[in-house]
């Protein structure tokens, strides 16, 4: 395995669900040697589909990793893969992954093109600046057609792909791929699982094709470099293939374009020159920008650490699964070296964690290693306090790199122990779940005695339970999942008093605070430089002492407490900004606790003064279904309070994309198919929170009174 930085690829298998991302990985891991013998998403043997539940469903649930050897033009490399799932309803595993990545494949399937998860994912690696490679996969399958998902990524994604494969035939006539740089054709043999490439003239009938296609790609590719596009210019003949695969891999890491290949995995077409492609054009861990942080001790003060070995170790904890041997961790490392039985430091928590052990992971087996270094992806065991999102660093030089964005859950449901046993076993396993999945929520409800397990989607808390129960043996009883709301105020409100005086003999307790309430989101928030901590900024406006500034903190502190409860139906109050502006103080009766109930009070008159506003979780939903059904479809949508925002022609099928209110779409795709025959399908993915009607704002106050 590759030890230099330069020949090192962390890279993410990403795409829109049954897009065909595992089947890629498994013939990434057959043809670099990891695996000998393939293994089948839908014969439930794929190696990186290891835990039953995805082995039962066919699709990816978890994240899995592992590490492979590639030799390209006598070169080795080290290739640390990650496959993710497409369900939106694992959003945060695709999230946490290219958090950590270098580079990415974005799959797509050949008929579908762009699909509604794939831009979630396109999205996803945007905001983390991850430069991408794009594979058009399933050439093989009836009406796959290159040319309509090429174009599909520059309409949907706003992407810039640039094609260096084109197919040779579609469908079952699909014979291989035809390189537009080298113009040369690629046979795939199938009596040893393509692992023999044939290399070939191209077919006379692809000639003209070809031609063009490659036309397109030293057109786009010189425009990525001033110095070439002159040599174009004046003789477009004298530029080289070598280096128009510069301006590509340039251009890449830059994220100014995309690469594009195509094959299908199923039938063993294009994965090796796929693999070469990762590592012509993705950047290797040098490339990358310098990984950023902050100082523990002064927040503002930024500095950052460059990939070498030699610099000060620095590393970031991305997933923990739990595992009878203790728990895994795994981290990518961005600068240093780790060596096992080391002492470092999780700046977050102050705490010292020892990595007793280092491991190579190949999905669920593992690898010993004495010291894992910069650009490694690897798991550790012995890391007790640290969670995702969390930094591990060198003691003597810390530093606290950039944590991930997590959603908000949408949907929640009751889970009760059925016995005294079960109900510590069910605690022990929640504690367990929430240090796994930090999209998942659970909290204890004092007055009702249910714990309340929050969730993604319904497919996601279905998991959960099914973990909760058959991996872990807890015997519980779960309600009917249910929609997650929040609050929020509809104006603003000034001068909002909450006073807090209790004499009961002795010292009492006094605490007296005037605040004004505004609406505020995250954007205005980062412009007044203020914490947008839960959805609520606070700042205070205190000036000439009326509240001491030991007791400004525990106004705070109410002011969450009592936003994250809510404040008229028990749902957290979000989008708000609390501005404390006076109050007054008693020298011997205030104290901590009496300023925590103050801001409380003011919060729950300000909220009241502003009026409050609940708002439901609006999903954006993307129907595929024949012309016929159309009718049906839409008027179902209606019915369900759904507004329809795009249709398109597709083959011959449409697309119809709507937003719809999430507590209208449980049980919708039993619903769907009884409508469509069986014949159409949807996608849902969370799009925002917004106002419900008034009507059934009352109803949803009472139910919950």
């Amino acid at each position: 395995m590759a030890t230099d930085l330069s020949n090192i690829r962390n890279i993410g298998i990403c795409a829109h669900i049954d897009a065909g991302k595992t089947t890629v990985t498994e013939r990434i891991l057959y043809y670099t040697g990891k695996n000998y013998k393939l293994g089948e998403v839908h014969e439930g043997t794929a190696t990186m589909d290891f835990l039953q539940e995805e082995q039962d469903r066919g699709i990816t649930i978890q994240s899995a990793a592992t590490t492979c050897p590639w030799v390209h033009k006598g070169t080795d490399y080290t290739i640390n893969l990650i496959d993710t799932p497409g369900h939106v309803d694992f959003t945060i595993e695709v999230e946490r992954s290219l958090r950590v990545l270098d580079g990415a494949v974005a799959v797509f399937d050949g008929k579908e093109g762009v699909e509604a998860q794939s831009e979630t994912v396109w999205r996803q690696a945007d905001r983390y600046e991850v430069p991408r490679l794009c594979f058009i996969n399933k050439m093989d399958k009836m009406g796959a057609d290159f040319e309509f998902s090429f174009n599909s990524i520059i309409k949907r994604l706003g992407a810039n792909p640039i094609a260096v494969q084109y197919p040779i035939g579609s469908g079952n006539d699909l014979e291989g791929i035809i390189d537009l740089l080298g113009m040369k054709a690629y046979i795939f043999d199938q009596s040893d699982m393509g692992a023999t490439v044939i290399e070939k003239e191209i077919p006379a009938e692809y000639q003209e094709k070809a031609a063009e296609w490659r036309h397109m790609l030293i057109e786009n590719a010189v425009e990525l470099d001033d110095n070439l596009m002159e040599r174009y210019l004046e003789d477009e003949n004298s530029i080289t293939v070598e280096e128009i695969k510069a301006a590509l891999r340039k251009g890449t890491i830059e994220r100014q374009c995309n690469p594009v290949f195509c094959g299908a995995a199923l039938r063993n077409v294009g994965v090796q020159r796929l693999i070469d492609g990762v590592i012509d054009y993705l950047p290797n861990p040098q490339q990358v920008p310098a990984v950023k942080g902050s100082d523990p001790k002064d927040i503002d003060k930024k500095i950052s650490r460059p990939h070498e070995d030699d610099a000060p170790f620095s590393a970031l904890v991305f997933k923990v699964v739990a595992d009878t041997h203790g728990d895994l961790t795994y981290a990518r490392i961005y600068s240093g070296v780790l060596k096992k039985g080391a002492r470092v430091l999780n700046p977050a928590n102050q705490k010292r964690e020892i990595a007793s052990r280092i491991f190579e992971m190949h999905a669920k087996d593992r690898k010993a290693l004495d010291e894992a270094r910069a650009g490694q992806i690897v798991a550790l065991v012995g890391i007790k306090d640290s969670i995702t999102g969390d930094t591990l660093c060198d003691s003597d030089e810390p530093i606290v790199l950039e944590r991930m964005t997590f959603p908000e859950p949408v949907i929640s449901m009751s889970i009760e122990p059925k016995t005294a046993d079960d109900k510590k076993k069910l605690s022990d396993a929640l504690v367990q779940i929430r240090r796994e999945d930090p999209s998942f929520r659970s909290e204890y409800n004092d007055e009702t005695g249910q714990t309340i397990i929050s969730g993604m989607g319904e497919l996601h808390l279905e998991i959960i339970k099914n973990k909760i129960v058959r991996d872990l043996k807890v015997n519980v009883e779960v309600g009917k999942p249910r929609v997650s709301y929040r609050e929020a105020i509809s104006g603003s409100a000034e001068n909002c008093r909450g006073l807090f005086k209790k004499q009961s003999g002795g010292r009492g307790q006094f605490g007296d605070v005037t605040v004004n309430i505004e609406p505020c989101t995250a954007e205005q928030a980062e412009e007044l430089s203020l914490k947008f901590t839960d959805n609520v900024a606070f700042e205070n406006k205190i000036v000439g002492g009326s509240v001491p500034k030991e007791f400004i903190p525990s106004v705070e502190v109410g002011v969450r407490q009592t936003a994250r409860g809510g404040v008229s139906a028990g749902y957290p109050l979000i989008n708000i900004k609390v501005s404390l502006i006076d109050g007054k103080s008693h020298d011997v009766d205030s104290s901590q606790i009496a300023f925590e109930q103050a801001g409380r009070l003011a919060l729950r008159e300000a909220v009241s003064k502003a009026g409050s506003v609940l708002l439901e979780p609006i999903m954006k939903v993307v129907i595929t279904t024949p012309e016929e059904y159309v009718g049906n479809v839409t008027g179902d949508l209606s019915s369900r309070r759904g507004m329809i925002l795009d249709s398109e022609d597709r083959a011959n099928v449409k697309l119809i994309t709507a937003e719809v209110p999430l507590s209208e779409m449980f049980g919708y795709t039993t619903t769907l198919r009884g409508l469509s025959q069986g014949r159409a399908s949807s996608v849902m993915e969370f799009d925002k929170y917004a106002p419900m009607p008034a009507s059934m704002q009352k109803e949803v106050i009472e139910a919950g009174a």
